[in-house]
């Protein structure tokens, strides 16, 4: 069923039920330890390793509207967004990961977006969907108010009232007919952690990855295409719609839908109405100069590519440079788990093995990785549809979720509905959803290979 053909109350009691425990799930939840995820790839050169970790520092930074708030040092927050930094919402198990949220000892950190509403003197309402102990979304309307389709980013907050913004007078969005009318729907952070292999695997091997498995998937009913480049016809394959081709593109769009910073890539500002533009655009850019004083050779001024390149540059460069997180050390119901995961028919969408062709990064090139994804589009059926297109994507379409750290993710699926991966896994049986015949299978587990088969999951 889908959420948002729900009336708003009981769409959102559902969402929020679904975060709960069953008492007969066996999930062993996420798993403590040390995240395993966040540092770069082990065989760059030091002076790749220098480049990540600068860029990573810049994916931490934080953004005010003009960079004169102590502490938010970065320049552009505005006028609409829902965060204020990379790592607010990519911070579950550590910077790169998912949404944080359901606070634990083990997981302490709270949803952001809560306090954030009003930081900094800003005005705003905290949306009801957004709860402390609830995931960081994005909230898109699935149509305009004249009945044509919208599909588009409809920012939590804006910066009225803040100390930096003083006359910007522009109100929230209208969440409150979007609900009332089932108008509205949610997406959540996706791990970024190794996606420069992801970036780095010819279209070839994805084609060839998926043709290999299409006589079992056939027997399933299991169709899959990709989402490709309106333009020169490759394959798109980051978002959870796989609509955007490269990190850059990925990381410039981020930059302007989440959080209002036009860039070299989406240089113009969103919602830019009158008294609520403070600064120049692009306000993410190339630095001509190197602001460092003490880079300088012979009298000119230089600078590492860090230094040098936007913010977009480090952040797709922080993606592309990472390590994918690593997996927890095999036991044997691991391993009798990640055979039911092949003999179930999982392996048929989420890939188990992939592997890059020529990279310019040391080490990159010609290595097999595990995203357990085809990086395909899929219909999931109705009970995940969410009424949106994006590329050649249609409403419930989805790229394979990649499930390579999802030992420590708190959330799941692209609207978070669910902390669980019993719900999770049982959400892809509806009309219309290619996994029907998988989760038949599932179903008829026994409990010792269900609890295999969910151990192997938290393991990964």
């Amino acid at each position: 069923m889908k959420c948002w053909k729900l009336s708003p109350l009981v769409c959102l009691a559902l969402i929020s039920l679904s975060t709960l425990p069953l008492q007969s799930q066996n999930d062993p939840g996420p798993r403590s330890g040390p995240p395993g995820a966040g540092s770069f790839f082990p065989t760059l050169s030091a002076n790749e390793q220098n480049f990540f970790n600068q860029a990573q520092l810049r994916f931490q930074e934080v953004d005010s509207v003009s960079g004169n708030i102590t502490g938010e040092a970065g320049v552009g927050l505005g006028p609409t967004f829902n965060g204020n930094s990379c790592a607010q919402c990519h911070a579950q198990p550590t910077i790169g990961g998912s949404s944080p949220g359901l606070t634990s000892p083990q997981n302490p950190i709270q949803n952001p977006q809560v306090g954030l509403a009003t930081l900094d003197g800003a005005t705003n309402t905290v949306p009801p969907f957004i709860t402390p102990n609830g995931p960081v979304r994005e909230a898109r309307f699935i149509k305009n108010p004249n009945g044509t389709l919208d599909g588009g980013v409809h920012d939590l907050y804006t910066i009225t009232g803040r100390s930096d913004a003083v006359g910007c007078t522009l109100g929230q969005p209208d969440f409150a007919t979007a609900l009332s009318t089932n108008n509205l729907i949610f997406r959540i952070p996706t791990p970024l952690f190794g996606l420069g292999l992801v970036e780095a695997t010819p279209d070839a091997n994805l084609q060839a990855n998926l043709a290999s498995t299409q006589a079992a998937r056939a027997a399933l009913k299991i169709g899959g295409v990709f989402n490709t480049s309106g333009n020169d016809g490759t394959i798109t394959r980051f978002g959870w719609k796989a609509q955007n081709k490269s990190l850059l593109i990925f990381s410039g769009e981020a930059y302007n839908v989440e959080m209002g910073v036009s860039n070299e890539n989406f240089p113009n500002e969103r919602s830019a109405v009158p008294g609520c533009v403070f600064n120049n655009s692009p306000e993410d850019a190339t630095n001509i100069l190197n602001g460092n004083a003490s880079s300088s050779n012979f009298g000119t001024t230089i600078g590492t590519a860090s230094e040098m390149a936007s913010d977009i540059v480090n952040f797709a460069a922080f993606m592309r440079l990472s390590a994918p997180a690593t997996p927890a050390p095999s036991t044997s119901s691991i391993q009798n788990g990640a055979a039911l995961f092949n003999s179930t028919g999982c392996a048929l969408c989420h890939s188990p093995a992939l592997t890059t062709g020529q990279s310019i990064f040391t080490g990159m090139s010609n290595v097999t990785y595990n995203p357990y994804s085809d990086f395909a589009l899929h219909h999931m059926g109705v009970g995940l549809a969410d009424g949106v297109h994006q590329g050649g994507a249609g409403p419930d379409q989805f790229r394979t979720a990649p499930l390579w750290g999802l030992g420590q993710r708190l959330f799941f699926l692209h609207d978070g509905r669910t902390s669980d991966l019993i719900q999770a896994i049982h959400s892809h049986n509806s009309a219309g959803s290619e996994a029907d015949g998988v989760i038949h299978k599932f179903d008829v587990l026994n409990a010792s290979q269900v609890q295999d088969l969910l151990n192997f999951l938290r393991s990964l």
